[in-house]
């Protein structure tokens, strides 16, 4: 990949269905020279999330303003300080924040960007984009603050191979939760597996409902919700006294003509059960905690990184079309160049 120049994915047209290639614009400019307050960032490794399409389709959400076609597309990336005018960041220092879909960006430190220094890791630098990044941290504050989790506990988290839903299988089973994971096809079950689930249940193959019956029979403490739909309503049907359910995705909606419409929402009623969501920015000020702890784990391998790695900045079309058809196992991003600790290699689950 040249150097000499800031490359950048753009939206062209507004996605119908899944996003498709010609959806995107691709653009070369001349890299950005930082001005009085500002510093130059070399972005390593770029995000890949559903809420993406989102974006592109001009919807304000998650926090961010809705995309005019034209416009740089939205997306966490870690990046190197490479020239810096602001006495905050010093050359040589890396951060994750709302960088976008480019290889080079100037940043002002401005809270809308919503950057976060990296501490040093033993581990690869994408891991901030995943165990210490959002999702890392939508696990941590979903799973420990929203569901509360007790010993010994049923735990079910659907999208169990997504990045939020293999940290929460590994963070329940660090907490002593019997888990029950829901993800698509063999190899994807097996994956859970390895990560602690007692149960895997595959949604392609299986029936979800008779499985949540014959494998929580006594039901379900908390569930963790990454896809919404007939999953959720099929948990709803399955609840234990004073559950939990935390809504942190919505995945099965995101293509979908019509919203899924729950007619046994009253379950919750007759088991003195809640369902709460959560936005991750309102928890900011707890990050440190969570980061924190998080760090912790994976230092003593309670909690190890699982990445879906598309190699190049070219891939970022593909990879995100990818999510929507169940393409990533973990954090799904794009590495534009190799950073501190990387193994170098692609589509890697680690």
């Amino acid at each position: 990949m040249r150097d000499d120049r800031n490359w950048q994915w753009r939206v062209r047209q507004r996605p119908g269905g899944n996003v498709a290639q010609d959806d995107f614009e691709y653009r070369e400019t001349e890299i950005p020279t930082p001005g009085r307050g500002e510093f130059l960032l070399k972005i390593y490794y770029v995000n890949l999330a559903p809420v993406m399409r989102m974006y592109m389709s001009g919807e304000a959400v998650a926090g961010e303003s809705s995309l005019a076609i034209g416009d740089v597309i939205h997306g966490r990336a870690v990046g190197e300080v490479i020239k810096s005018n602001h006495a905050d960041y010093a050359v040589g220092e890396f951060v994750q924040g709302q960088f976008g879909w480019q290889t080079y960006c100037v940043s002002d430190g401005a809270a809308r960007q919503k950057i976060r220094k990296i501490p040093p890791l033993h581990v690869s630098y994408s891991a901030a984009l995943g165990a210490l990044g959002m999702t890392g941290f939508s696990a941590y504050f979903g799973f420990l603050d929203c569901g509360e989790p007790v010993k010994d506990d049923t735990v079910v988290v659907s999208g169990a191979a997504g990045g939020g839903g293999s940290m929460v299988i590994q963070l329940a089973k660090h907490h002593g939760c019997r888990v029950v994971g829901i993800a698509g096809g063999e190899k994807k079950c097996a994956l859970i597996k390895t990560l602690g689930c007692d149960v895997a249940i595959d949604y392609k193959n299986d029936d979800v409902a008779a499985a949540l019956k014959q494998h929580c029979p006594n039901g379900i403490n908390v569930y963790f919700d990454n896809v919404g739909g007939e999953t959720l309503a099929a948990v709803l049907d399955n609840l234990a006294m004073r559950a939990r359910i935390v809504l942190c995705g919505s995945i099965s909606e995101y293509l979908r003509d019509e919203p899924f419409g729950l007619s046994n929402y009253t379950q919750l009623r007759k088991t003195n059960s809640r369902m709460q969501g959560f936005f991750i920015y309102n928890h900011l000020e707890d990050f440190d905690r969570a980061e924190r702890d998080m760090t912790q784990w994976l230092a003593t391998g309670a909690l190890r990184p699982v990445e879906t790695i598309f190699d190049g900045f070219e891939s970022l079309p593909t990879g995100l079309a990818s999510l929507y058809s169940g393409g990533n196992h973990g954090v799904a991003l794009a590495r534009i160049r190799k950073g501190p600790n990387d193994t170098g290699v692609a589509n890697d689950q680690r």
